[in-house]
Formats: C-alpha cells, sequence, structure tokens
C-alpha cells in the first residue's frame, strides 16, 4: 500500500457521525473515503437539539458559521406539567448559558445541520464522498482494512489503515465484522416509539402552541403517560413537536405508522390548550427508539471503530445523540492523530476512556425519563424538588455535560 492509502480512512455512513469525523480526520491531514449507501442524502427527522458541547465542536471544524443562519438560539428549557400548564422549572440557555459553558445551544432543523457538514466537506480536497454505496464485506489484515463496495452494480474494493462505522442504530458494520467482538449486531427496540411533526409559527397549531407554551424556549410537558418536546426551527418559522409514549414495535425504519389511538390514549387527561394543538397539529409520523447494546465492543483491534448510534444508540431523553456523534467523530480523529505509530491500538485507549462518557450520558436521559413520566408521590417529589432548586443550581447541574471540553488537540 502507498504512503496515501497507508494513510486513509474508510468512513461508511454519512449521517452527522459519518460528516463530522471526515471533516476530523481530514482537517488532521488524513484523507477519507466516505461512503453512504442512500443514492442521495435526506435529513431524518426533524429538528435537532445541540447542546455547547456539540456546538463547541462544530466550531472548531469550521461548521457553526455555516449552520447559525437557519439555526435558533433558545433563551431557556422549561418544564411544564402538561395537565395544568404550570411551569416546573427553567433552566437558563442564550446569552447565560453561552457565558456560562462557552458555547451557544442551538436548536435547528436536521437537515440544515447535515447541509452545513456537506457545505464543509465539499471543500475539502481529501474527502471524497460516493453515494449509492453498499459496504458488501470488510477484511483486515497486514494491509490494513478492506472493504468491498457494490457502487452501482459494480464492485470495488477500498483499502484505509482504518475504517470506521458510522452508519447508525441499524449499522451494517455491526453484522459485518468478527461476531466474536461485535457481539449484538442487532439494535434492540425500547418499547417506546416518538410521535413527530412540524407546524409553522402562522398555522392553527402554531398559535396553539405560542398560547401554552415559550416560542422563544425548547418547551417539555410532563405527563404520567407521555412528555412532549416543543421547540423553534428553520428560523423560527416553525415549531418541531415530539411527543414520547410506549408502543409496541413497528417497522426498523426512521418513520413509519401506528395506531394514533396509542397517542390518544397516552394524552388522556391533559390541559384543554395542550390537547387542542395535538388536535390541530397532525399527522404525526411515529419513529421507533432503538437502542444498542451498551456493553459490546466499539473497535477492533485489527482497525474498525463504531461511531455514534452504530456503537452506541441510547433513547433520547437527554438530547444527547446528536451530541454523542460529535463528539466520537472528534475524538476518535484526535486519539489516532496522537498516535500515529500506532493508531490500531489509539482505537482501543479511545473507546477505554470515551465509554465513561457515553454511560454517564446513558443514565442521565434513563433518569429525565423517569422523572418526566413520573406519577403520584413521585411526581410530587419531584414538582418540589423542581420548586426549591434555583435556575442557576439547575444549570450547575449540567455543567459536565453542555461544559465538557475534549482533550487539547494539535
Amino acid at each position: 500500500m502507498d504512503d496515501q492509502r497507508s494513510r486513509q480512512i474508510v468512513i461508511v455512513g454519512a449521517g452527522v457521525a459519518g460528516l463530522t469525523a471526515a471533516i476530523a480526520f481530514a482537517e488532521r491531514g488524513y484523507p477519507v473515503q466516505l461512503f453512504e449507501q442512500a443514492p442521495r442524502l435526506e435529513a431524518v427527522g426533524a429538528g435537532i437539539q445541540l447542546s455547547p458541547n456539540a456546538t463547541r465542536i462544530l466550531r472548531d471544524l469550521g461548521v457553526l458559521d455555516r449552520l447559525l443562519p437557519a439555526a435558533m438560539r433558545p433563551e431557556a428549557v422549561v418544564l411544564k406539567d402538561a395537565r395544568t400548564l404550570r411551569q416546573l422549572a427553567r433552566v437558563p440557555l442564550g446569552q447565560s448559558g453561552e457565558s456560562r459553558w462557552g458555547a451557544p445551544y442551538l436548536v435547528a432543523h436536521r437537515a440544515d445541520l447535515q447541509s452545513a457538514l456537506l457545505a464543509c466537506v465539499a471543500e475539502i480536497p481529501d474527502v471524497h464522498l460516493t453515494l449509492g454505496a453498499r459496504v458488501e464485506k470488510i477484511a483486515t489484515g497486514s494491509h490494513g482494512v478492506t472493504a468491498t463496495v457494490e457502487i452501482g452494480g459494480k464492485t470495488v474494493e477500498e483499502q484505509g489503515s482504518l475504517l470506521v462505522g458510522a452508519d447508525g442504530v441499524w449499522s451494517s458494520v455491526r453484522g459485518l465484522v468478527d461476531a466474536k467482538r461485535m457481539a449484538s449486531p442487532r439494535s434492540r427496540f425500547s418499547g417506546e416509539l416518538a410521535w413527530r411533526t412540524t407546524v409553522a409559527v402562522d398555522s392553527a397549531a402554531g398559535q396553539a402552541f405560542a398560547a401554552i407554551g415559550a416560542a422563544d424556549c425548547v418547551t417539555t410537558f410532563l405527563h404520567p403517560g407521555f412528555h412532549m418536546v416543543a421547540y423553534p426551527v428553520s428560523k423560527g418559522e416553525a415549531f418541531n413537536l415530539v411527543a414520547f409514549t410506549r408502543g409496541e414495535r413497528i417497522a426498523e425504519d426512521w418513520s413509519g405508522h401506528a395506531d394514533p389511538d396509542i397517542l390518544a390514549a397516552a394524552m388522556r387527561d391533559m390541559a384543554p390548550g395542550l390537547g387542542r394543538l395535538l388536535e390541530m397539529a397532525g399527522p404525526w409520523l411515529v419513529w421507533p427508539l432503538h437502542t444498542v447494546e451498551q456493553k459490546q465492543p466499539w473497535t477492533t483491534p485489527a482497525g474498525i471503530a463504531l461511531i455514534g448510534d452504530a456503537a452506541h444508540a441510547m433513547t433520547p431523553f437527554a438530547a444527547q445523540g446528536a451530541a454523542m456523534a460529535i463528539e466520537d467523530a472528534a475524538t476518535l480523529a484526535e486519539a489516532v492523530y496522537a498516535s500515529p505509530t500506532n493508531p490500531l491500538a489509539a482505537l482501543a485507549v479511545w473507546e477505554q476512556s470515551r465509554r465513561p462518557r457515553v454511560v454517564q450520558v446513558a443514565r442521565r436521559g434513563a433518569v429525565n425519563r423517569l422523572a418526566w413520566h413520573a406519577s403520584g408521590p413521585v411526581a410530587i417529589a419531584r414538582n418540589l424538588f423542581l420548586k426549591i432548586r434555583p435556575s442557576e443550581k439547575l444549570a450547575t447541574d449540567l455543567d459536565w455535560l453542555y461544559g465538557w471540553h475534549a482533550a487539547p488537540g494539535r
């Protein structure tokens, strides 16, 4: 293998994790081959929350300035009781949060983030993006890693020093590597459904939300049977609504259809204003929440690494899915760069150092889910805690998450 190929990074998947990894590796001087199975890139999902731990990295990679014109900076995260619409807590964001954590908290449409990442990739000569490329086989050896890729009915082989699987919760890379290393190639349905829709600000549904929520905040409505998160997207021209309920397993895809009676049953006994919003908002697309076994390895000694949802898909109740993918990409690239003579060993070191944080974030999401769906005495205790906990203290509770910095780079 020539010197260029000996340093080349092969990345599978051109979502948030893969595009960020391509930029991060290229910034450090590595040529990148980026393969995406889809024939064209389409943004999955609707809104996305990007906390300071993610936007700090996007700023360092030159992505943030491209995203800012389309993004919104919410003033706070507001928690409300879905039955009474009473405010339970307010966590300050906006300029206060940016000063505290050193980077902005943003909400945006996922398509806007993807467009910003793609625009950066397009300007990097050493990143080659190929769409409609399905990885059929992965082989490792003294030559490095070889990916056999089917493109337009033809099969090609691409070699690199490392292969990064960034192909999401239903990762094909997990199923192609040694089963002894990646013991659980399939994802697991969490038992949760996400019902999502977007409404225009000037629509009846948008006006119904403005009457009960805060148009410039991330508002979360809490109820024993569900919780719903709402925030502005598309330069403030629309609101993204996502409601979470228990439900039966549906098709393994990003969106599908489920019985709307599930949503209606979960949302019984709510405030009339919230009920009017939900009646006006539809139609709702359904997103089954899948997770990946947290204990399975993310790397192999032969030069394969999984990042983002491919490695550790978790429920979104800490709003950290995209942020963890962005952190993964940047820290992996830095770990490999910091160990030029032994990049394979760098993978294990990266996984060992990275795993505790991801586990901590997943636990925070699980705690949030329990708190937000609490009922009876537990809900009373939750509300009392939030009532006596000052906003500043609630922000302090997030310093470990939003104030996180990657290890110093080059």
